[in-house]
């Protein structure tokens, strides 16, 4: 099969399957064949749908030649992470818990609008027990690898989505990020991970909707790919109670029109709760600001003294899974992810006071936040703190190590940038910013206003045409 045909972007490959020159059957039969190729060493998919995909992609075939109205993912490939309901198919969770689950009745309302978009769902990906860690691996499913090094960890919880994206398993998929599940993946992978303002994209899934700090959204391998599907995902729904009423128009502000930067203030936050960033993420942070000040923003570094209450963001986290969790212990206990028990044992020990303290944190947090946007347009940091770990980590209780140095736990140490966006809800895009000494690829995040997808989308743009990435293979691929 074509690398070329497999690393096509989904707007490319749209635009050739209107005009007739990519059938959305054969299309769809290589991003398979890919699949099936890819899984053994990537382990990146929990489910494959071979015998609907062909299906829908026949009828995708003719409706093409039948000359109707396509939508704007007309015959593109998406797959889906397993934590979200597919008609028809299991939603296993990652967890032995839920391996004998029956197949959903219905579609979760994001893939309801991807179908209706024309896009041809192929499967579900894999993710780590209730998406409840960073990495992605479980008892119920093993590893899924990297496939820039199969001894790295794809990042978690949408790893499985960012590995067979990376991979040139289909251009976009659908994950959920609930303290940086999208963005971690993304860093890891190479790829563009949005997540967009809180309620912008509906979360049926949620079980907490109004306390909610989880989100859908694409991972893709360039800005426009993300963009396109990001427009497609976005809009109120009645089961969101964030999403009703909500309107987040994508539209652009005019200073971001072209290319130049003039007037546009970045803050540049060098680190969050984490106490280091590896040597070679901080070189390609700062060839990444080098390059938005060459299009003439204004990058002024953040000195101001931020609680980011990993403390209080851990309580909220880990409380909610000793909550959820409870009911299966008495049966599954021994079945479980080790790393998801540990956390509701730390969740456990919390008391109602350290919940509610930390829900006041969360609003303060946020006011910090916005009080940053009076006087900067974007604030702008590594993803990661370095790049992908070993697939063996303990995410509950090994060190980060960077440069030597221990940095706590995952939180603490490598993710730290993402998690409190979840928390303040304000868009986070995460975008590669080049490879670090070991050959992986390191990161930007890019934070906006509320509802200033398209802004950020297009600040990503911009470095995207200035430092390119999505030519870039990596060497465990179909």
């Amino acid at each position: 099969m074509s690398d070329d045909l497999l690393f096509m972007p989904a707007v490319t490959a749209a635009a050739q399957i209107r005009a007739r020159k990519l059938s959305p059957v054969e299309y769809t039969d290589a991003v398979l064949a890919a699949a099936t190729s890819a899984q053994p060493h990537l382990n990146c998919f929990a489910t494959l749908m071979e015998e609907q995909a062909r299906a829908d992609a026949r009828a995708a075939e003719q409706a093409v030649m039948a000359g109707g109205k396509l939508g704007p993912l007309h015959g593109v490939p998406v797959h889906i992470k397993d934590l979200i309901n597919v008609a028809g198919v299991p939603t296993r969770n990652g967890s032995a818990i839920f391996a004998d689950n029956p197949p959903a009745v219905a579609d979760d309302v994001l893939v309801e609008r991807l179908r209706a978009a024309g896009a041809i769902v192929i499967g579900k990906t894999t993710t780590p027990e209730f998406g409840v860690k960073g990495l992605t691996d479980g008892p119920s499913f093993g590893i899924t690898r990297n496939p820039w090094n199969l001894e790295r960890t794809p990042g978690g919880s949408s790893g499985g989505c960012a590995a067979a994206v990376a991979a040139g398993v289909a251009p976009i998929g659908l994950g959920t990020d609930g303290a940086g599940s999208m963005r971690g993946p993304a860093a890891c992978c190479g790829l563009v991970g949005l997540k967009a303002t809180l309620g912008a994209v509906p979360n049926e899934a949620g079980r907490d909707a109004f306390g909610s700090n989880i989100y859908a959204g694409p991972l893709s391998r360039t800005i426009a790919d993300a963009a396109l599907m990001y427009s497609v995902l976005q809009g109120p729904d009645p089961r969101d109670p964030w999403s009703i009423g909500t309107h987040h128009p994508v539209t652009l502000s005019p200073a971001l029109l072209g290319q130049d930067l003039s007037g546009i203030r970045l803050g540049y936050i060098p680190r969050c709760a984490n106490p280091l960033v590896a040597a070679d993420v901080t070189a390609n942070t700062q060839a990444s600001l080098a390059a938005w000040e060459a299009l003439g923003a204004e990058i002024e570094e953040v000195t101001d003294t931020i609680d980011w209450i990993e403390y209080e963001g851990r309580v909220l986290y880990q409380a909610n899974f000793a909550v959820f969790c409870a009911q299966f212990l008495p049966r599954w206990q021994n079945a479980m992810d080790p790393v998801t028990l540990a956390f509701m044992e730390r969740g456990r020990g919390f008391t109602l006071a350290d919940f509610r303290t930390a829900e006041y944190a969360r609003t303060t947090l946020f006011r910090a936040i916005q009080a940053l946007f009076t006087r900067y347009d974007f604030l702008v940091m590594p993803t990661m703190t370095r790049t992908a770990l070993p697939v063996g980590h303990d995410a509950a209780n090994d060190d980060i190590i960077i440069d030597g140095q221990r940095c706590g736990i995952t939180r603490q140490g490598w993710t730290s940038p993402q998690y409190p966006f979840n928390l303040t809800g304000h868009p986070a895009l995460a975008v590669p910013s080049g490879f670090g000494d070991d050959g992986l690829p390191t990161s930007m995040q890019i934070v906006g206003k509320w509802g200033a997808e398209t802004d950020i989308l297009r600040l990503g743009a911009l470095l995207e045409q200035s430092r390119p990435w999505a030519q870039h293979r990596p060497p465990n691929r179909a």
